[in-house]
């Protein structure tokens, strides 16, 4: 949530591409999903999603998983990155960049931290599974 010039709170609106992406990614049991708000931090994008995979196969499964869905939505990368290592794979959206990251890479670079003046958006909690 966002202060306004009241000393209010609102609550951001997530565009539906996010929650495409975070959908996505869950879908493919990725851990730590977050989403980055950097239209007021000076960024060449507008949103970081990202997220972890345990282990090279889940974050191209992942990375995988996002891209299937944007491509139903009509949407297609500007520029992949790191698919063929899996260790951090990069997919350029323009007004988002998708970063799925392996444990490792992931504490190494902490997009979090780096991006620190970055709000992080509010999701929706994982639909549960059903019961069977």
């Amino acid at each position: 949530m966002a202060k306004t010039k009241s000393g209010t709170t609102k609550r951001t609106r997530v565009p539906a591409a996010i929650l495409a992406v975070v959908d996505a990614m869950r879908d493919k049991k990725a851990d730590d999903v977050v989403a980055l708000d950097l239209r007021k931090a000076d960024a060449f994008t507008d949103f970081f999603l990202v997220a972890t995979g345990q282990n090279r196969r889940q974050v191209q499964a992942i990375a995988d998983g996002v891209e299937a869905a944007l491509k139903a939505k009509k949407l297609r990368p500007l520029h992949v990155e790191g698919y063929e290592h899996g260790d951090w794979v990069l997919l350029d959206y323009f007004d988002f960049v998708v970063h799925v990251f392996s444990p490792s890479a992931r504490g190494f670079y902490a997009l979090e931290r780096l991006w620190g003046n970055a709000e992080i958006l509010p999701l929706p909690e994982p639909a549960a599974a059903p019961a069977g």
